[in-house]
C-alpha cells in the first residue's frame, strides 16, 4: 500500500517515538518532526518523505548541525522490491556513514503501519573488508587491455575487455595466417586450419588455445581435432573492431 502524501508517515512515527518516552511535535522550524525526552540532552529529528532520495539525505545532513539524534523516515513499499529507493542495505551503510538514523514504515490495508529502525543515529559503520580479491581483477583487468577503447559511462553496448581484445588478438591471427597460406603454393597443400600452438605463437596469447575450446564470442569453429578456423561472425569482429585490430599483425609477428 503506498502513501500519497508523506504527512501520512507522521502519525505512526509520533506514536511509535512516543512509546520511547517522547514528547512529539511536528514542523518546528522547518524539522519535520521534533521530540524531547527529558534524559536526553540532544533533541530528536524526524525528516520525512515517502521515498529516499538525494532532498532527504541532504535534509538529514543539514539537522545534523541541530542535534546529534536525527532519522530519516520513508515508506517502504512492498510492491517495489526493484526500485532504487529499497536497497535498504546499501541506504543503511550509506547513512551510518553520515551519523544519521534510517526508519522505514510499512503500511497494511487491515492493520497498523509497521515501524521498523534500521539504523540508529551516530551507529558505528560496519568494519569495511578491503575487497582483496575483487581489486586484484579490477587492476588485472586495467593492465591486461592494450588501450582505452571503450567511453566512461556508457551502457547497452559490447564493451572491449581484456579477454574480447585477446580474443581479436588470436582471430586476427587466424585470418593473417590463413591469407598468408592461400597466397603460398606451397603452404596450399597443408592441412586445413591452424593449430593453437601457432596461433598462441603469432597472437602472442599466452591462453589461445582455452579462447578456441571455448570459444565465448562464436568466432571460431574446429576444422579438425586441433585445428581452427574463423567462423563469418569471427571476420565480421574483425571488421567491427578493425580500429583495434590493425595493428595486431606486426605486435603478433614480432611477440
Amino acid at each position: 500500500m503506498a502513501v500519497r502524501h508523506e504527512t501520512e508517515l507522521y502519525a505512526p512515527l509520533k506514536v511509535f517515538f512516543e512509546k520511547q518516552g517522547y514528547e512529539i511535535k511536528g514542523e518546528v522550524r522547518t524539522c519535520d518532526m521534533v521530540g524531547i525526552r527529558i534524559d536526553e540532552e540532544q533533541p530528536l529529528i524526524v525528516e520525512m518523505k515517502k521515498s529516499f532520495n538525494l532532498s532527504l539525505l541532504l535534509q538529514g545532513v543539514e539537522r545534523l548541525k541541530l542535534s546529534e539524534n536525527v532519522y530519516l523516515a520513508v515508506e517502504r513499499c512492498r510492491d517495489k522490491k526493484g526500485a532504487v529507493n529499497q536497497r535498504w542495505g546499501e541506504l543503511g551503510e550509506l547513512c551510518r556513514r553520515l551519523g544519521l538514523g534510517l526508519i522505514t514504515v510499512v503500511f497494511y490495508k487491515t492493520k497498523p503501519p509497521q515501524v521498523e529502525v534500521l539504523v540508529e543515529p551516530g551507529e558505528a559503520p560496519p568494519v569495511r573488508r578491503t575487497g582483496g580479491r575483487r581489486k586484484e581483477r579490477l587492476l588485472y583487468e586495467f593492465h591486461e587491455r592494450s588501450g582505452d577503447y571503450n567511453t566512461g559511462g556508457s551502457t547497452r553496448v559490447k564493451l572491449v575487455t581484456a579477454y574480447r581484445e585477446k580474443a581479436l588478438r588470436v582471430a586476427a591471427a587466424v585470418r593473417d595466417i590463413e591469407a598468408e597460406t592461400a597466397n603460398s603454393a606451397v603452404n596450399q597443400a597443408k592441412q586445413a586450419g591452424i593449430t593453437p600452438a601457432e596461433l598462441r605463437k603469432r597472437s602472442g596469447v599466452p591462453g589461445a588455445a582455452a579462447i578456441l575450446q571455448n570459444n565465448y564470442y562464436g568466432w571460431f569453429i574446429r576444422i579438425v581435432r586441433g585445428r581452427y578456423s574463423l567462423t563469418p561472425a569471427g571476420a565480421a569482429a574483425l571488421l567491427d573492431y578493425s580500429a583495434i585490430t590493425n595493428g595486431y599483425k606486426a605486435s603478433g609477428a614480432s611477440s
